[in-house]
C-alpha cells in the first residue's frame, strides 16, 4: 500500500465518535437519506474510516458498510468496538474497486486534507462508485471571511496544524475541491457548510455524482 508506511501510526485512542462528528454526521445522514434507494439494500464505502465510528453510525441506518484506513491503530480500534462492520487496512492509493467492487455511496470525512496525492484519492473514490452513485467528502472549510477571522484572532498557526504529525497538508476551498472532483469525472457537484454560520463554517461537505449525464452545479 503506497504511502501507508508513513501514516500507519496515525493515533486513535478509542473507537467512539469525536466532536467533529456532531456537525458532520447529521448532514451526511441527510444526504444519504435523500439519495438512498427504497427498493434495495445499498452498500456504502468509507474511504479513510479511521476508528470505524462513522461507518458504524451509517450501518445503523440500514446500509451495508465497508471501508479501509491506513492506520493500524485505527483498524484495531474499529475491530474492537465495531466488529460487525467490514473495515480493513488499506488506502486510497490501492486498487480498492478491484478488491471490493462498486458501491452506491462513498463517504470520506476529514481525509482529503491529509492526502499527498489528492488526484489519486479522487480517482479511487470515482472508481468505487456505481454509475449514478454519490461521493460525500468533507474537509475543513476555508473561505475569505473565515481566513480573515483566523488571522485577526491569531489562530492561523493552530488552524494550519504545522506541528501535527500526519496533519493537514492541503487546504481546500469550494473552487479547488470542485476542480479536483470534476477532473476525476464527477458531476452534479454541490456543497454544504456545517458547524457555525456558513461564512465561518468548520467544515465543507462536497456531494458529487458519478454519472455520464451529470451536469456540474457547483456553488
Amino acid at each position: 500500500m503506497e504511502g501507508n508506511e508513513t501514516i500507519s501510526g496515525y493515533a486513535y485512542s478509542h473507537g467512539e465518535l469525536n466532536e467533529s462528528h456532531g456537525y458532520l454526521l447529521p448532514a451526511v445522514r441527510q444526504v444519504l437519506s435523500q439519495r438512498r434507494s427504497v427498493s434495495r439494500r445499498q452498500r456504502v464505502f468509507d474511504l479513510g474510516c479511521g476508528n470505524g465510528s462513522v461507518a458504524a453510525a451509517i450501518a445503523e441506518m440500514g446500509f451495508d458498510v465497508w471501508g479501509v484506513d491506513p492506520s493500524v491503530e485505527g483498524i484495531r480500534q474499529a475491530a474492537a468496538h465495531h466488529p460487525y462492520v467490514k473495515l480493513e487496512l488499506g488506502s486510497a492509493y490501492d486498487d480498492l474497486a478491484a478488491r471490493y467492487g462498486q458501491f452506491s455511496f462513498v463517504i470520506s470525512l476529514e481525509v482529503v486534507e491529509h492526502v499527498y496525492n489528492p488526484r489519486k484519492f479522487a480517482a479511487t473514490a470515482y472508481s468505487l462508485l456505481e454509475n449514478n452513485g454519490w461521493a460525500i467528502i468533507s474537509t475543513p472549510y476555508h473561505g475569505y471571511w473565515k481566513n480573515l477571522a483566523l488571522a485577526m484572532t491569531g489562530k492561523m498557526d493552530s488552524h494550519f496544524t504545522a506541528l501535527w504529525d500526519h496533519g493537514h497538508i492541503k487546504f481546500w476551498s469550494m473552487r479547488t475541491l470542485s476542480t479536483l472532483l470534476r477532473e476525476a469525472g464527477f458531476g452534479n457537484v454541490s456543497f454544504l457548510r456545517v458547524g457555525r454560520i456558513p461564512p465561518l463554517a468548520k467544515s465543507l461537505i462536497a456531494v458529487a455524482q458519478r454519472s455520464k449525464e451529470a451536469e456540474d452545479t457547483s456553488i
